[in-house]
């Protein structure tokens, strides 16, 4: 356990000292009061708190700022799941003749569906490139906030981009699986 007692002269001037301990806890702060006075009278010892708190202390605006960071980031990733799943669902209504059609002539299910995730891994593909462009731009911005990492770490723009690729096809899948469930006969007459 590290404990820390923060001393400062009668000018003003301020020093921190950090004392390693055996035990856990803190020492008697009065103990070492008198410790630091035998060695310099002038010195003056207050605060004493232990190295993981100060350590808690010193992070906690970032923790916070990276914690919203990380709401937001889930709260985007939800909306663009929902925007994804809503314009295929368009594109689905849009085409619900063209896919009777495809259906009366002999397209299995499987293909239609194939047809659709087609159409939405493109759209997601083209999203996922102008995102990338947009970041490695922007990564300036995120430099201070990063502990660990470069701000163009191919492993993680790698991840981030599976994951979202992941994600939006999953999302393709439930308006994809509805076009294969299309009445070919009502699909012909729908105007």
């Amino acid at each position: 356990m590290t404990s820390c007692i923060y001393l400062s002269k009668r000018i003003g001037f301020l020093a921190d000292i950090f004392l390693r301990t055996r035990q856990p806890g803190i020492p008697s702060f009065d103990a070492l009061r008198h410790r630091i006075l035998e060695f310099n009278s002038s010195l003056v010892a207050y605060g004493p708190e232990d190295m993981q708190q100060t350590v808690a202390n010193s992070i906690a605006g970032k923790r916070f700022t990276m914690s919203l960071l990380a709401v937001f980031a889930a709260l985007a990733l939800v909306l663009a799941s929902i925007g994804i799943d809503g314009v295929l669902s368009y594109l689905v209504g849009q085409r619900t003749q063209e896919i009777g059609v495809r259906m009366a002539l002999g397209a299995r299910p499987i293909d239609v569906l194939g047809m659709v995730l087609r159409d939405g891994a493109r759209m997601t593909l083209l999203g996922i490139a102008i995102g990338m462009i947009a970041a490695l731009a922007l990564t300036r911005l995120m430099a201070s906030v990063l502990f660990g990492v470069s701000p163009t770490d191919p492993l993680t723009f790698t991840g981030v981009a599976l994951s979202l690729c992941a994600i939006a096809l999953l999302a393709c899948y439930v308006p994809a699986h509805r076009a294969t469930r299309v009445n070919p006969v009502i699909a012909l007459r729908h105007e």
